[in-house]
């Protein structure tokens, strides 16, 4: 029997249009040294590793006159050099160069027509590093039938595990009579699928309505020249184009500033960003009115029976909390982040970082995934932007034999919201992806130099003074790269 694709997954491809694509990315960074890792090699992994995510696939099918949620069914043209794609850089490529692709590549949207992915191997950055940027569709991983493809791809050591040959073959595509039947029969005796077709025909028809009642407003405002005002200074009617900004720090400079003023990693990075959000809307002239606060959908790990369990035995819900924005003083921020989280630890749900990060087989690929997914099912709650933060293993991954040694989520921006973070630690390091709409915001990049600043600000209130290696202020710049700019575009740890 096929399965059929939930009332939630339906929301998100309603949600879905050329200006808000509902993808996740993970942009990785390798250094092949000998192992010969090229785009043939990744080709290989995948197709050896593919098998543990059979989903990927697999594509949309919808039900003739909808009378009945979509199934998933496997694609029988399915074609791997579709999917995994080959790209490059004019070397020695830089990382403003790699940005500035991976921007538009962000932009857009999958083909529905086949299985929602997509890995791009790029060549010719500097120092003879190759990029693997991987997208997947929002409804594609879930946690539960399917993880990010990414979680399958990386190993522990450099020797590529031997798996026993696939012999995949593509089941028959139901006929359009026969879908509707099975849809039919479903819906007398299956009540979950009634209930999720009620459902999924209901939102559609508040969809509709939210819809048409949105166009008469904009058709309303134009007679009458007047725009409506932002809810916050991140929130814009979104552009077709992206900008990405990466940035990359010293996890132990994170640890120290827990060990001085408590609380958790996870306090720290938000109090950084934080402190950044705010020297960045002061830079670009914010009003004080506007400077107050800004409301960010955090995803968080629990455990709790009554929520939807993920394959890695844990679960994701939505976490608001209140960026301190308008807190001058940099430890007072972090302490009020620290508060906002306390209620979260003290229920005893929450999952310690060591312990996901120690969960066999882990990749923060997968629960960045599942934190956007959670924040875009929530979208409609106010909040202004999206920060996943995921901890990652503290020792080197490897995918056929290459190292990984930087890797960046880049998550996708929400309608409304023109901004959102992802944050992964991975081997002694901190890495930022900050992605935004590239119209609304130009001047992004600023975010990027004034998260390094923002760290280092809390690393002064530290009593312990010893001597940092020089940041040299090696800064995030614009993604797309102008005559007469230096620099790598990130800060060096």
């Amino acid at each position: 029997m096929s399965q059929r694709l939930q009332a939630r997954d339906l929301s998100l491809l309603a949600m879905e249009s050329a200006s808000t694509p509902m993808h996740n990315a993970t942009l990785e960074i390798f250094e092949p040294g000998e192992s010969g890792f090229d785009y043939q090699a990744l080709v290989d992994l995948i197709s050896d590793r593919i098998a543990f995510v059979p989903r990927y696939r697999q594509r949309v099918q919808h039900v003739p006159v909808r009378v009945a949620n979509p199934i998933w069914v496997d694609d029988a043209r399915f074609d791997l050099g579709f999917h995994v794609r080959r790209s490059g850089l004019p070397r020695p490529g830089s990382m403003d160069q790699l940005r500035e692709l991976v921007g538009r590549i962000m932009t857009r949207q999958l083909d529905a027509s086949r299985p929602l992915w997509e890995v791009y191997f790029i060549e010719g950055l500097a120092d003879g590093r190759v990029a693997v940027l991987s997208k997947s569709h929002q409804i594609l991983v879930d946690g539960v039938e399917t993880v990010d493809l990414g979680q399958v791809l990386l190993d522990a050591k450099p020797e590529t595990k031997s798996l026993e040959h696939d012999d995949w073959e593509p089941r028959r595509t139901p006929s359009p009579l026969s879908l509707a039947t099975e849809a039919l029969r479903d819906n007398a005796t299956s009540p979950s699928t009634l209930v999720s077709t009620t459902r999924s025909t209901a939102e559609s028809a508040v969809r509709r309505v939210r819809q048409v009642r949105h166009r008469a407003q904009g058709v309303a405002n134009a007679l009458t020249n007047r725009r409506p005002s932002p809810e916050s200074p991140v929130s814009a009617h979104l552009s077709e184009q992206r900008r990405l900004v990466t940035v990359r720090t010293d996890l132990e400079d994170y640890r120290r500033i827990r060990q001085e003023h408590g609380g958790s990693v996870n306090d720290v990075i938000l109090a950084t960003l934080s402190g950044a959000l705010r020297s960045w809307l002061m830079a670009r002239g914010t009003p004080a009115t506007a400077m107050r606060s800004l409301r960010a959908m955090v995803p968080m790990s629990v455990i709790d029976d009554e929520l939807e369990a993920t394959s890695l035995g844990t679960q994701i819900a939505g976490h608001l909390v209140t960026l301190p924005i308008g807190e001058a003083s940099p430890v007072i921020r972090l302490h009020q982040v620290s508060y906002a989280f306390k209620s979260h630890r003290e229920t005893g749900r929450a999952v310690a970082a060591n312990r996901l990060a120690g969960i066999a087989g882990f990749a923060p690929t997968t629960f960045h995934a599942l934190g956007s997914r959670v924040a875009a099912l929530q979208h409609r709650k106010s909040f202004h932007l999206t920060v996943t933060n995921v901890p990652g293993p503290q020792f080197p991954l490897h995918a056929a034999g290459a190292r990984m040694v930087e890797t960046y989520p880049v998550q996708p921006l929400l309608p409304g919201q023109a901004l959102a973070i992802g944050v992964t630690s991975y081997d002694g390091a901190v890495y930022y992806g900050i992605t935004a709409d590239r119209d609304a915001l130009p001047d992004i990049t600023v975010l990027g130099q004034c998260v390094t600043e923002a760290l280092d600000e809390l690393l002064d209130t530290a009593s312990d003074q010893r001597p940092r290696a020089p940041r040299g202020r090696r800064t995030t710049k614009r993604v797309a790269t102008r005559s007469g700019q230096r620099g790598t575009g990130e800060s060096s740890s």
